[in-house]
């Protein structure tokens, strides 16, 4: 063969090769051989589980190469974006209830269990030192108690040397899952609380001498520093942050620390098999042990799914965070959910959540 030939057979071979590469790939963009790589799942919402959540992506992402962008916006902000669509999943710690899912199209399902802490600035008071009941809690956030020396406070806590300093409290700017789950505890401990106030992702506060920050981060931020200040914080803001948190008298008349035995003493009768839409509340538990301001966070998303593939790569992504991810969150102090309620949930990935022809999106 001359060198003309084999560079014209050449030639020939390298253009067919394209050609088929060419037609491969046109196959695979319509479905046919081929599925193309989900490379960014997006989700929004809840500030109470970000700790993890972030843990989560950093590490799926590593292991697969897929992204989560997970904003952390508050809870109402996760409910606003899920149902309009704009988000692949919506988080809230302020469980739908099953009427509201069904008018939304969405199922919901909780991913993790903590707890909401109190937490203080006060110079010179050990930390965990300062015991409430949850009628000073309530009283503090009613503007019924204004100082921290008072006679109250004292006469609980007789060894701590309390400042003669005005009382800040610090609540949420935004439409906050840990503000419905501690202000659900406080409408479950407090009649004047449920009369005047109520429970809900934004409230009222009765207040004067109060403050606002945005997500947990805010919160935090402003405890930190504002002399005096009292907030509400997921705990794993509390221990990023280094901030004094209380202990609390329980339903069974303890004072207990927020620590993940605490967490998992509320959550263990868990009823999660007979809860319509998994709609469950965790505050004021019962136990020994129970930790009063306990809850889960839920993940939000819709029943019918137009992006098959997409959608069952954020399941994927849901299903790894229960199987592999348990270890992160107990090191953040989260309460994993237990393999026997992860196993029913993704029972429930395949009942409920379709594609558009009608078919399971989850079939593993």
């Amino acid at each position: 063969m001359t060198r003309t030939t084999f560079r014209i057979a050449f030639t020939a071979l390298l253009v067919l090769v394209v050609l088929s590469l060419a037609l491969t790939s046109c196959k695979s963009e319509k479905g046919g051989v081929k599925t193309k790589k989900v490379e960014m799942i997006n989700g929004a919402g809840a500030t109470f589980p970000y700790p993890i959540y972030g843990q989560w992506a950093y590490k799926y992402e590593k292991l697969t190469g897929i992204k989560i962008n997970y904003q952390s916006i508050g809870s109402g902000g996760g409910v606003a974006q899920i149902k309009a669509k704009t988000v692949d999943f919506g988080a809230s710690d302020a469980p739908l209830t099953k009427e509201e899912l069904d008018q939304a199209g969405l199922i919901q399902f909780p991913m993790v269990i903590g707890g909401v802490v109190p937490v203080v600035n006060l110079q010179g008071v050990a930390e965990g030192s300062i015991k409430f009941t949850p009628q000073i809690l309530a009283d503090i956030y009613l503007g019924k108690i204004n100082k921290w020396n008072d006679p109250i406070l004292k006469k609980l806590n007789p060894d701590v040397n309390f400042p003669e300093e005005a009382i800040t409290t610090v609540h949420r700017a935004d439409g906050s899952g840990t503000t419905w789950i501690f202000t659900n505890y406080l409408s479950k401990i407090s009649p004047d609380w449920k009369e005047k106030v109520g429970f809900g992702k934004a409230v009222a506060w009765p207040r004067a001498n109060s403050v606002a920050g945005k997500g947990n981060e805010g919160v935090a931020s402003f405890v930190r520093n504002v002399n005096g200040a009292i907030g509400y914080v997921e705990y794993a803001y509390a221990l990023q942050n280094k901030m004094n948190y209380v202990q609390l008298q329980n339903k069974d008349g303890n004072f207990v620390k927020p620590v993940i035995e605490s967490f998992q003493a509320a959550a263990a009768n868990a009823d999660w098999a007979n809860a319509p839409g998994y709609y469950l509340v965790l505050t004021n538990q019962p136990g020994a042990m129970s930790w009063p301001i306990t809850g889960a966070s839920f993940i939000l998303m819709h029943k019918i799914q137009k992006k098959k593939e997409h959608a069952k790569s954020v399941l994927e992504f849901f299903d790894w965070c229960y199987r592999f991810g348990s270890e992160l969150a107990k090191n953040l102090h989260y309460v994993p959910v237990p393999a026997k309620v992860y196993t029913l949930i993704e029972t429930s990935w395949k009942n409920e959540i379709k594609s558009t022809d009608g078919k399971p999106v989850w079939d593993k």
